[in-house]
């Protein structure tokens, strides 16, 4: 009996250690296929899992600058203030109490439509509801100065502990334009997705968004020793500065010139550029039109970039087909007489052209001076017979490119190829003085920048360089053609449009004054209604290209106005007087090499000093040595104790202000620049929330 107990409880024993055996093999056959045999696929099985709970990190957007390194457009950190009324530790009838007197700080400092009454109702919903909102929204984009402002001195929230107001702050990132509506349209507008991400939708912002936008982090949540937290896996990296062309002083003189003369004739838009001979850079652009559009109310806002959209050029283009003749030999003397009379039906097809006044001949440097269509149809087209000719002989200039400006919509000239018919050779003969085409004015003006550059073909561009960090790239000058036409031909299309100006019988002789000499070109061109497919002798639109000084250009200019309605309706009173004020307040500020006083026989004002910034004192004195160069030593912030002022000398005033509300002090600034001073000094003991004022200077 004893025996077959223990021989029972032995089997049971031995059947136990087996199966312990045989799981522990299983786990081992197991743990052996899985991270030896399986290994890759549970990697990245494991991958995808670690992906689906890793959270993308946003880069910090680029700043985009002027060409002085002034802030066009940046991205400053604002706040959301919420409220919890779910906290436990919550004074509930402290808030009833307050709220009235609440209310009225809010309607000083943040006033909304309704005022006062407004502010009570919003503040008063929350103890309306069943639930206590764990989340409601206070208020929303405001900067760190105000949220102190709100903790410090509104009632209810300076009465109390974090704990007691419920009081939260969420940070958010918002694309700010300190300059408002300057140049905003070709600056462009982003637009925030809903991973959070934000990217370009126009003008520099959408055309150099790569750039600008950097490159997101990963990051995940780990357990730490104290609980729950994000561990980055891979930091994200702060897009590009993009340094553009625009010169903020010519911008506010374009802006200002433009305006006036819309609000003068009542146009429905305008637009203008104005344009750096030698290097091609965009000094200054504005885009304004009527709000509403035709409404005819006077008001203007920035609006549709028309500076790169296509149109019928109208006379404008009649340069770049002088051009080619005298570059081609088509004519040999600009003395030379055409006869021109009342009319002229070119290849003996179609309607005959005409002129708007009567000329029995002109030479055909008379031809630019008073715009004549006939005469520039029978300069051109004895010579071109073949629609697709022509259209090459203007392509091999380069003219129907993609400039590559850098503004994000912009389009390519339209110069449609015809075949040899008669419609074919009537479109032809249309062409050679602006009409049957479409063509961006930033593409005329582009011609006329040639010209004015004795003839080499320089690109437009928007953007001067590019800065990350260390990093600090130059955008060089870049040429579309080597040259559009030969420095001869550049000289004697530089003259020929002189005359238009100065000329007897110039179309924009109006336009002639005794401080800055212009050479261009006017240009009308009627729109075309879309019911009858006519063109509407109402609806104008007003050109004038050219630049200044003529005698040795350095600035080029194209304006369009549309439908002018009243005081000045042509070319030379509309675009053309905005040029010439443009020109004359350049003059008057001394940007264009000149004494900027304008009295006769007036001393010329000292030439400016060359300023030269470094970190090195070294190389200042080095300079100052051989080329008597003056300027200052820039220094390096150095490491101050914690609880005490940051020092941000020496730092632009993004990162000086970055630096020190990171510090949760308050910030406040005059002058433009790098930080010179700063108030109060490096490493001062300061409480948080106390305000520092930084000095800035070039």
């Amino acid at each position: 009996m004893k025996r077959s107990k223990h021989a029972s409880i032995l089997a049971r024993y031995l059947i136990i250690t087996a199966g312990i055996l045989l799981a522990a093999g299983y786990i081992a056959y197991c743990t052996f296929k899985n991270t030896v045999l399986h290994a890759n696929k549970w990697n990245e099985r494991a991958h995808i899992e670690l992906s689906r709970s890793s959270r993308v990190i946003p880069p910090e957007r680029g700043d985009i600058l002027a060409s002085d390194g002034t802030v066009l457009a940046t991205t400053l950190q604002y706040y959301t203030l919420r409220i919890d009324f779910g906290s436990e530790a919550f004074k509930w009838q402290r808030y009833a109490d307050a709220l009235d007197s609440l209310a009225d700080a809010f309607d000083r400092h943040f006033p909304i439509a309704g005022g006062v009454k407004a502010w009570q109702d919003s503040l008063r919903a929350p103890l309306r509801r069943g639930k206590k909102p764990r989340g409601w929204r206070l208020i929303k984009n405001i900067t760190y100065a105000d949220y102190q402002l709100i903790r410090t001195q509104f009632p209810f929230f300076h009465w109390s502990k974090i704990a007691a107001c419920g009081l939260t702050r969420e940070k958010v990132m918002r694309r700010r334009n300190p300059y408002g509506d300057m140049a905003k349209l070709s600056i462009g507008v982003v637009s925030e997705r809903e991973n959070g991400e934000t990217h370009g939708m126009s003008g520099l912002e959408y055309a150099l968004d790569s750039l600008l936008f950097g490159h997101p982090g990963l990051s995940k949540k780990v357990n730490f020793t104290r609980g729950i937290g994000d561990w980055i896996d891979i930091p994200a990296q702060r897009g590009y500065d993009v340094v553009s062309t625009i010169d903020v002083q010519m911008q506010d003189i374009l802006e200002n010139a433009l305006l006036d003369r819309m609000k003068f004739c009542r146009a429905e838009w305008g637009t203008a550029v104005l344009m750096e001979v030698a290097t091609g850079e965009i000094k200054a652009i504005s885009n304004l039109e009527e709000y509403p559009l035709g409404s005819g109310s006077g008001e203007y806002v920035e609006a549709m970039n028309r500076a790169v959209q296509r149109f019928e050029p109208g006379s404008v283009v009649k340069t770049l087909s002088m051009m080619i003749a005298v570059e081609d030999g088509l004519v040999r003397d600009t003395a030379q007489i055409i006869p021109i009379g009342r009319s002229y039906r070119a290849y003996g097809q179609g309607s005959p052209i005409t002129d708007s006044h009567f000329n029995a001949q002109l030479s055909v440097a008379g031809v630019l001076e008073e715009s004549s269509n006939i005469g520039m149809a029978k300069i051109i087209t004895p010579h071109y017979r073949d629609p697709q000719a022509w259209h090459d002989r203007v392509a091999r200039l380069g003219f129907l490119d993609r400039l590559g400006s850098g503004i994000g919509e912009e389009r390519a000239a339209y110069y449609p190829v015809v075949p040899i018919n008669k419609g074919g050779l009537v479109t032809l003969s249309r062409q050679t003085y602006g009409y049957a085409t479409e063509i961006p004015p930033l593409h005329t003006l582009s011609i006329y920048n040639a010209i004015a550059n004795g003839g080499r073909y320089v690109r437009p561009r928007l953007v001067k360089a590019l800065r990350l960090g260390d990093t600090d790239s130059i955008v060089p000058v870049s040429y579309i053609r080597d040259r559009v036409c030969s420095e001869s031909t550049a000289k004697i299309m530089q003259s020929m449009l002189a005359r238009v100006v100065h000329g007897a019988r110039g179309t924009a002789r109006s336009l002639k004054n005794p401080y800055v000499a212009l050479a261009g070109k006017t240009g009308t061109c009627y729109s075309v209604d879309p019911l009858t497919r006519k063109y509407d002798k109402s609806l104008k639109r007003l050109a004038f290209c050219g630049f200044f000084p003529a005698d040795a250009p350095k600035y080029s200019c194209v304006v369009l106005t549309y439908h002018p309605r009243e005081n000045a309706l042509g070319a030379a009173s509309t675009s053309g007087v905005v040029l010439k004020n443009v020109a004359l307040d350049m003059f008057s500020r001394g940007l264009l090499d000149n004494n900027s006083d304008f009295r006769e026989n007036a001393p010329e004002n000292p030439s400016r000093p060359t300023m030269f910034n470094t970190c090195t004192p070294g190389a200042l004195a080095l300079l100052n040595e051989h080329f008597g160069i003056g300027g200052q030593v820039m220094r390096t912030p150095v490491s101050t104790a914690a609880g005490s002022v940051p020092d941000v000398r020496g730092m632009g005033l993004r990162d000086a202000v970055a630096r020190l509300e990171n510090e949760n002090y308050n910030v406040t600034f005059t002058g433009t620049g790098y930080v010179r001073m700063q108030q109060p000094a490096p490493a001062t003991p300061l409480t948080h929330g106390a305000t520092v004022t930084l000095t800035l200077s070039e």
